[in-house]
């Protein structure tokens, strides 16, 4: 029996890994079991090799055991094995250096730790108070070596009795982290990390309920499926394949995904995968990080938003990277240059993916465009490259149910929803209900309206303005329909200033009194006589800044705005000008100031009285029209309403 000391410059390694790697411990299993078919899979490729002597290869499984007596787990496998030299190579010589500079530069970096200075097999200390190594070489005549180690530089070494090529890792665990002797821990993490390893997993026998009680059978339970659909060519798959594959992955999803795309380059990177695109209603963060990213078949993470754009993210499926290690930092990622070919390549697949799939059957993909709508504008708001792509499918609907490009929609009304400045004006709703009254009015007029009710409809209207000087996007009931496409100069009427403020002022009086949520402006018009007497409007750039606010930081300053609405006096309807018909004027006396002097002038000034309950009624019509007319106020409108028939 020999002993030594593990080649390292600090007798705190233990601790330091302990401390820094507390919070990532579960990944010790993951770390040995790839090991082990690291090993399994060297012995298959030397195999094969010629002049190497036939070994037998009928049993590959690596196995993982529990005994809950001895609290020891145990990682078994049938690979490659290690003499003595090979133990002292790769487990005793550690490239360790510069403690204090470690302890610095890696701290609360977990994976960081382990993937620069390669201290897979060491992370088996974080659960254990001992760790042995029991190995036998596959070569000829080799002498099986143990291994010991209590968590200090100190080993011991020494030859032993091993029937079978391989290695067995045996973990003493630690009292303070007794759930790793539990199977249900063990077993959860086996699937979470090794559910697709290219050797086959063995943890304890399969179980069945019978006779009201679980029965252990003979067989052995293998977590996992080493032939995946990632790693197999597409033109061995069905849609079928996909599908089974895609709830193999998400057990819990119910939806069937809306499409796919197979990913497999060799050049300038290694990359295999599939992507799914799940259907996406409403909230961005639900749908994030479930995509899954392996290294050679080896789970790794799915916080992915380092590898790929953060709006693919929002896809579902498995990205596999031999250029992406186990254990990286996320400053390592997003510096990385082969990381950023693969996000590169990623966002070109997805693109093209996309534009065959409108092109093939554009029917088909606006069926489909509710579902993926979000992902898409998600996109183009975050990624330029993919914005130039997409203008190609990206879509929108009209009240109608129709789909089209912007480029297309244009094409359709630009006949009609030109101004006479020669702007494209471009209007929607984002409730055809609240909205019915004024979408009725612009029908009458031969436009048509877009429904842009989704989360991100909002941005990627000021995207679309944005790149298109003469476009603009105005909410039906942001102005009357006459200024929303001015196609010459407005109405007049033949009000003075005195009566239209006379007007306004009665109107002010009756207004719903909730200043700190509400705000109305009273404004007189000359709309158009068949048009409502009074409505509301609200003002496109405060409101859209409003909306813009609960998803955007930095415009916390709008988002704490009232509401603000002009409520205009049709003056070309026959009841306010009835009304107006009923003011009275009278002659006062004003003292204004004139070139530094006080001077006293004669102003008209005109007021409306006696009409309260017909201005109450009238507001409460424009209220109602656009869907705000609710609670006790919609009772009194009814009752006055009756009272007035």
């Amino acid at each position: 029996m020999s002993k030594g000391n593990i080649g390292v410059t600090s007798d705190n390694i233990f601790p330091v890994i302990k401390k820094f790697l507390y919070s990532d411990h579960e990944i010790f299993l993951r770390e040995l079991i790839s090991n082990a078919v690291d090993a399994t899979t060297k012995l298959k490729v030397i195999s094969r090799q010629p002049g190497v002597a036939s070994m037998p290869m009928d049993d590959l499984r690596v196995r993982v055991s529990i005994d809950k007596k001895k609290k020891t787990l145990t990682v078994s496998d049938h690979g490659i094995g290690m003499t003595a030299e090979e133990v002292d190579k790769y487990i005793n010589q550690i490239a360790f250096s510069g403690a204090e500079e470690f302890l610095n530069q890696y701290k609360d970096k977990a994976e960081a730790i382990i993937g620069h200075f390669g201290l897979g097999f060491y992370s088996a200390f974080m659960v254990s108070k001992k760790v042995e190594i029991f190995s036998l070489s596959y070569q000829e005549d080799a002498k099986a070596v143990h291994w010991s180690c209590e968590g200090s530089p100190e080993y011991t070494m020494e030859e032993t009795i091993k029937a079978e090529r391989g290695t067995d890792i045996v973990l003493h665990i630690d009292d303070e982290f007794s759930q790793y002797l539990e199977d249900a821990t063990i077993e959860g993490l086996l699937k979470k990390y090794c559910k697709f390893l290219p050797v086959e997993i063995a943890f304890g026998k399969k179980k069945e309920w019978k006779d009201g009680k679980e029965v252990e059978l003979d067989e052995e339970n293998i977590i996992n499926d080493t032939n995946p659909a990632w790693t197999r060519k597409p033109s061995e798959l069905k849609d079928e394949d996909y599908d089974k594959f895609y709830h193999e992955l998400y057990p819990m999803q119910m939806d069937e995904p809306l499409f796919h795309i197979h990913l497999n380059v060799d050049y300038p990177f290694n990359l295999t995968g599939i992507l799914y695109f799940p259907k996406i209603k409403s909230n961005l963060d639900v749908h994030r990080n479930k995509i899954q990213l392996y290294c050679n078949q080896v789970y790794v993470t799915d916080e992915v938003e380092n590898i790929v754009p953060e709006y693919l993210t929002l896809l579902h499926g498995v990205i596999d990277s031999p250029d992406i290690p186990l254990n990286v930092s996320r400053s390592y990622l997003q510096s990385d240059n082969n990381v950023k070919k693969i996000s590169g390549y990623i966002t070109k697949k997805v693109a093209d993916k996309l534009a065959e799939l409108y092109k093939a059957d554009k029917d088909d993909f606006a069926k489909k465009w509710d579902d993926i709508k979000m992902f898409i504008q998600f996109g183009m708001l975050t990624d330029e490259k993919f914005y130039e792509k997409a203008t190609g499918f990206a879509l929108y609907k009209n009240l109608d149910g129709k789909y089209a490009t912007l480029d297309e929609y244009m094409d359709q009304v630009r006949e009609n929803q030109v101004d006479k400045d020669g702007n494209m004006v471009l209007l929607y709703t984002n409730d055809p209900d609240a909205h019915y009254t004024y979408i009725e009015r612009a029908k009458a007029k031969g436009y048509d309206v877009l429904l842009m009710d989704g989360e991100l409809d909002v941005h990627c209207m000021s995207q679309a303005e944005q790149k298109h000087e003469k476009l603009r996007f105005v909410r039906i009931d942001s102005d009357t329909i006459e200024n929303l496409i001015r196609k010459e100069e407005t109405a007049k009427d033949s009000y003075s200033d005195e009566q239209k403020e006379g007007l306004r002022k009665a109107f002010e009086g009756q207004l719903p009194s909730d200043a700190d949520k509400l705000r109305y402006t009273v404004t007189c018009e000359a709309a158009a006589a068949d048009a409502l007497p009074v409505f509301l409007t609200q003002n496109e750039f405060m409101r859209r800044m409003k909306e813009m606010s609960a998803h955007q930081q930095g415009m916390n300053f709008y988002g704490n705005l009232p509401d603000s609405y002009n409520l205009v006096l049709n003056t070309n309807h026959p009841l306010i000008q009835e009304l107006v018909g009923k003011e009275t004027s009278e002659q006062v006396n004003e003292e204004v100031e004139k070139d530094g002097k006080k001077e006293t002038v004669v102003k008209t000034v005109c007021k409306l009285e006696g009409e309260d309950e017909k201005i109450k009624q009238l507001i409460d019509i424009a209220l109602l029209a656009s869907g705000q007319l609710k609670g006790e106020a919609l009772a009194k409108f009814v009752n006055r309403s009756v009272e007035l028939l």
